[in-house]
């Protein structure tokens, strides 16, 4: 199970209606214990993406590297990656399994019309073939 402090959770939906109608993506800091991650920062990353925004985004390895050394400094992990889907459902795409990390849980916010609407977690399994929905409380 994941969960969303409140904080962290209104970083994440202002992040996602501020960029729509592109989609924004950004890491997750918190803390792990056992099967329950706890979320305590939203952390807006740039979409790296160079085609078009709103179908698609794309993390730079070097900010990746930045968030997690950032949770480290806060004595907290990475524990996942966010990001949103304009006009759409919160779903798992093909293009996000492909290019999943397995272990980091994948938090999509559906925004219609630059208002958020629903959100989904998924976690990828270690072969990339699926991404089961995880339990996602905010």
């Amino acid at each position: 199970m994941i969960q969303i402090q409140s904080e962290a959770w209104q970083a994440i939906v202002s992040h996602a209606q501020a960029i729509y109608p592109n989609e924004c993506c950004g890491a997750m800091l918190g803390t792990i214990d056992g099967d329950v991650k706890t979320v305590k920062v939203g952390l807006a990353i740039e979409n790296a993406f160079t085609g078009v925004q709103h179908e698609r985004y794309e993390l730079r390895p070097e900010d990746l590297l930045k968030a997690d050394r950032e949770a480290r400094s806060r004595g907290m992990d990475l524990i996942g990656i966010f990001h949103s889907h304009p006009d759409c459902d919160a779903y798992f795409s093909e293009t996000d399994l492909k290019n999943s990390c397995p272990w980091y849980s994948f938090v999509v916010l559906s925004i219609y019309k630059g208002q958020f609407h629903h959100a989904n977690s998924f976690l990828p399994n270690a072969e990339q073939t699926e991404a089961p929905k995880e339990e996602l409380k905010y």
